[in-house]
């Protein structure tokens, strides 16, 4: 994923109201930018560390500056959009970078499933294998070989890992009723034969494993645990991101 043009640098000075920042440019001069991040940020604030940004040209926009990345005082680089997560699964799973998704020849996003509700992340599968006439299929994705027997169709929820305590990385941040319930659905798409996969996109240089936040939200981590032991898989891939681009480049230990 390349960013064009590149991100601006400025100065992080507050976090408030959940989606507002105040940073200070290079210039000298104090704005406020939008916050693409609804979870606590615990550990992900650093005040007068560096913080980039991208700018839009849409002049509906209240805030035309949005918060892309940030440096802590160890001088780690943290994503702070969580909505480049799923951009960067999709580009690894096309460049076959995650080799546990190899092999399917459609990838489309923000599928309905499950019996609450919910859009998968990213629905992988075969057009000899897939059923599906809500909407159609994709460019197909990285595919290795030619498959000649059906599949089973993979859902692919994708989680934003920031949070770095003591050296561990944890998920989630915050109490997550919404992430509860997606480990529920992935189950049910198990139990109907499919294959339920929860992807990790660890956009913190700093963190080497993932492990469920138990101290933070104990009902997740059971979850977690339950999802596990019923077939859903549980994978991370780190980013390796800059002002210039950000991309997956290789998978790192989830602990359950």
């Amino acid at each position: 994923m390349q960013f064009t043009p590149p991100f601006e640098q400025g100065v992080l000075l507050r976090r408030y109201k959940r989606f507002l920042t105040d940073i200070r440019l290079n210039d000298g001069s104090e704005v406020t930018i939008h916050c693409p991040n609804t979870g606590s940020m615990k550990n992900c604030l650093f005040p007068g560390e560096k913080v980039w940004f991208s700018t839009s040209d849409n002049p509906k926009r209240k805030y035309s500056r949005t918060w892309e990345q940030a440096e802590s005082d160890a001088g780690h680089i943290i994503g702070i959009n969580t909505g480049r997560a799923n951009q960067l699964a999709e580009d690894a799973i096309r460049a076959g970078v995650i080799t546990e998704l190899s092999g399917y020849s459609s990838l489309r996003r923000e599928v309905k499933y499950g019996s609450e509700n919910s859009r998968i992340d990213i629905l992988l599968s075969d057009p000899v294998c897939s059923t599906d006439t809500d909407s159609p299929d994709s460019p197909p994705a990285n595919t290795e070989s030619t498959n000649t027997t059906a599949k089973p169709k993979c859902y692919v929820e994708v989680k934003s890992c920031t949070l770095l305590e003591q050296g561990q990385g944890y998920f989630p941040d915050a109490v997550t009723t919404r992430g509860q319930k997606h480990l529920r659905e992935l189950m049910e798409m198990v139990e109907s034969g499919h294959r339920g996969v929860l992807l990790f996109v660890v956009q913190h240089t700093g963190i080497d494993s993932v492990q469920a936040a138990a101290h933070i939200d104990p009902e997740y981590a059971s979850l977690l645990a339950k999802a596990h032991s019923a077939g859903v898989e549980v994978m991370a891939y780190s980013a390796e991101m800059s002002p210039n681009g950000a991309s997956l480049l290789k998978s790192c230990p989830v602990k359950l």
